[in-house]
Order: structure tokens, then sequence, then C-alpha cells
């Protein structure tokens, strides 16, 4: 089935299509665009989140959601993302630039007690919008037209739960609710045909995972901190509804379907959308001054249906390093001093490959967090900015090389919303 996936296909037609989530060409196979967990304040840092225990009082880690030692405050937290994408093939030598911008994030999270805290969130899962279109002519001098279309996204709303079983270790478990749709279908048509003939695949998702994690941090001399992180996510313990269409058929005006004959329906169940994952991280930093950590990602591959046959993603793993630092966050005297400056790079073999060319990804990252107001990073709402650059793909091959720039903004109101008031 792979044969339909030399990638001139895509560079031959992906860009007709309008802004959305899910630019990249790649987002055709599978699931799509994956958007998960990476919100502004990790992304900023090359995605580092197992090992990541923010020092103050004022955010959650959903990612691993037993790193929320030092949450005292309630948080509402609300992010957007900006893509720009610049894609470049051999392929004729096409050079297209393409923008899209979301709603990345929306949680909220608060400690139910010193050991148990709490968060509750939205986020985009994954997305795919394109259409492929080519052209050729066969040994019978009959043209061939074929169109590629695809649409959909998926959504996750999740919760997660951080128990601090000693003042060192500690244990979460995050579930996650998955649901949309996907959309794909390819139409073939021939000089002279009066019929198109269609492979059409629709998948109804709804379905849940879990991810157990763990955390630990010893505090060392001079306020250095060693912290220790991993998670766990399972695969699915819901479904994914498929059905596929092969039938024939003619537009009239409107798109609308006519005289369709369906030469072969099938329906089927699966369980293995969602990939189980494993993530293994590990940091070192001196408390409320700097940080850095390092992780590593690793991603079962996946099956999905494609156009009536099995579409597999091969396994992939990913490599991030990065860290914060703060000049001083009790200088009232300097702005800047109480900015937190956030970096890192990271490096990923993608589950995707063509003609035995795989579909890799690095970037650089760096962002900061703005302080709203004049007090202590402890008690502190504020705005984090985050910027990405890398690369995905390669020229090879007649390949599609991604080059992007995006850039994303959160904001954190942070305060005591629900303590008893002692006095009026």
């Amino acid at each position: 089935m792979k044969r339909i996936f030399v990638l001139p296909l895509i560079a031959a037609g992906f860009f007709l299509n309008a802004q959305t989530i899910g630019n990249s060409p790649y987002a055709a196979f599978g699931i799509g665009d994956v958007k998960y967990d990476n919100t502004t304040d990790i992304s900023a840092m090359g995605g580092i989140s197992t090992a990541y225990i923010w020092d103050f009082n004022n955010n959650f880690n959903f990612s691993n959601p037993a790193a929320n030692k030092n949450l005292e405050l309630t948080t509402l937290k609300i992010e957007g993302s900006n893509e720009n994408n610049f894609f470049k093939s051999n392929n004729d030598n096409l050079s297209v630039t393409k923008h899209s911008s979301y709603l990345s994030n929306v949680t909220i999270a608060f400690p139910i007690s010193n050991k148990v805290k709490f968060g509750l969130g939205y986020q985009p899962y994954s997305s795919k919008k394109y259409t492929v279109l080519t052209s050729e002519v066969l040994a019978t001098g009959t043209k061939q037209a074929s169109l590629y279309r695809g649409e959909g996204s998926l959504s996750t709303v999740q919760a997660a739960l951080s128990y601090q079983i000693t003042p060192e270790f500690a244990f979460g478990l995050r579930s996650n609710f998955f649901f949309g749709n996907l959309y794909d279908i390819n139409e073939v048509t021939f000089s002279g045909a009066e019929l198109i003939n269609g492979y059409e695949t629709k998948n109804k998702v709804k379905t849940f995972n879990f991810t157990l994690g763990s955390a630990y941090q010893k505090k060392l001399e001079n306020d250095k901190k060693f912290t220790l992180g991993a998670t766990y996510t399972f695969g699915n313990t819901g479904q994914m509804e498929t059905r596929y269409i092969n039938s024939t058929y003619y537009y009239s005006a409107g798109e609308t379907k006519n005289n369709e004959s369906i030469i072969e329906e099938k329906y089927s169940e699966d369980k293995n959308l969602i990939p189980m994952e494993f993530s293994l991280g590990a940091g070192y930093g001196k408390d409320a001054k700097w940080f850095v950590g390092t992780q590593v990602d690793y991603k079962k591959g996946e099956t999905i249906q494609f156009l009536g046959k099995p579409f597999v993603n091969d396994n992939s793993y990913k490599i991030a390093a990065g860290g914060w630092y703060l000049p001083n966050y009790n200088n009232f005297r300097n702005y800047f001093s109480r900015v937190t400056y956030r970096y890192g790079a990271y490096y990923e073999k993608g589950n995707l490959a063509f003609n035995g060319t795989n579909i890799n990804q690095f970037a650089i990252t760096g962002g900061m967090t703005l302080p709203f107001e004049n007090k202590s990073a402890s008690r502190m709402s504020g705005i984090d900015l985050g910027l990405e650059l890398g690369k995905r793909g390669t020229l090879d091959n007649n390949l599609v090389r991604q080059n992007f720039i995006n850039l994303k903004i959160g904001i954190n109101f942070a305060d005591k919303w629900f303590n008893k008031r002692l006095y009026d």
C-alpha cells in the first residue's frame, strides 16, 4: 500500500489547501500531525518534561503527573500556537509557505492537599488536512488522474492526579479521553471514463488511555537539586470504528455523488490507534536559579486503516535537552532579572519512512516567562513565550523538506482560589 506514498504525489498537489492545523504534508499518513503534550514552557525547553519539577508554586506538569510537588496555587492556563512552514521539493522545484494558528491548551490545576495535586485540561491531539492531485499518461495512451484528500482531527480531555509519597518521591496518574473523526479518500478516473472510482476510509475515535508517572528529587548541598522522572503510557482501552467503501460514481453540481455503486465495503474496530509510550529523564539545578535536563522518549508504532489496507507507522524515539535560567526573582528594581529564560533542542527519529528514507526532525528552541506583577516568582501570574526553529524531512528521493518556525504564547493566572477566609 505504500506505493501511493512516493512523495512526488505530495509535492505535486498538497499545497492547494486552506490554512488549518496539520499543514505538513506528512500529516496525510496515520493519524496526522501530533500536537500533544507540548505546552509553551516545556516546548521552549526542547520538550523536556519527565524530570521537570518547577521550583515555584504556580505551574502544573501534565506530561509527568508526578512532577508537581511544589504546586500551591490554583493555575488557569490558556495557550495558542502559530505555525509557519516552508516546504521545498526537488520535484518541479516546488517551494511553498503555509501558516496556521490555533488554540493549543486550556487547563486548570490546584492543590487538594499538601500531598495531592489535581489538573484538568483540553488539548488538540492531532490533525490532518491535505489534497494531492497527480496525473500520468499510461502506456496505452490513456490519461489517469488521482486525487488524494484527507481531513479531520483528534482532541483529548485529560485529568491528572499527583501524590507525594515522601518528600523526595511522588507518583502520578493521568487519564486521557480521545475523540474525533479522520477521513481519507483516493479518487481515480481515466480520460473518456464517465465514472470515478473512490476508495474512502472514515475513522471514528472514542478511546481512553492512561499515563503513569514517577518523580524523584534529591536536595544536595548549596541549594542544588537532582531530579529523575519516568512515565509510561498504556495503549488504548477504547476503540476506533473504521468504515471502508470502494465504489464508483460521478459528481453533479455541489459535489453530490450520483449513481453510486458499492464494489466493496468493510467495517472494523481497532484498539491500536494511540500507541504505547515510555519516557525517562534526568535533571540538575540550583533552587530558584537554574535548571538543565535531558530525556529520551520512545513511541511504539501504531497501525491505522488507510484506504482499505493497514498502514503501519514505525517505532520512533526522541532525544531532548534543555533548561531554564532565572537571574534574580527577588530583584524588584530590574524587571528582566525576574524573567525566566528557557532554552533547548531535540532530535526525533520519526515514525515515517519512504523508499528506505526516514522522515526525521530536529529543532532548537527558546523562550521566556514574563511575570505580570511586581511580586516574587513564587506568587506570580505571567505570560509564557516560546519559539521553535527546525527541519523535518529531506530532499532526497524526491521527498519534501519542511522548515518551520513555530511561535507559542500562554497566559498563566495563578492565585489562591479555594482557601477559606479567616477574616472579612
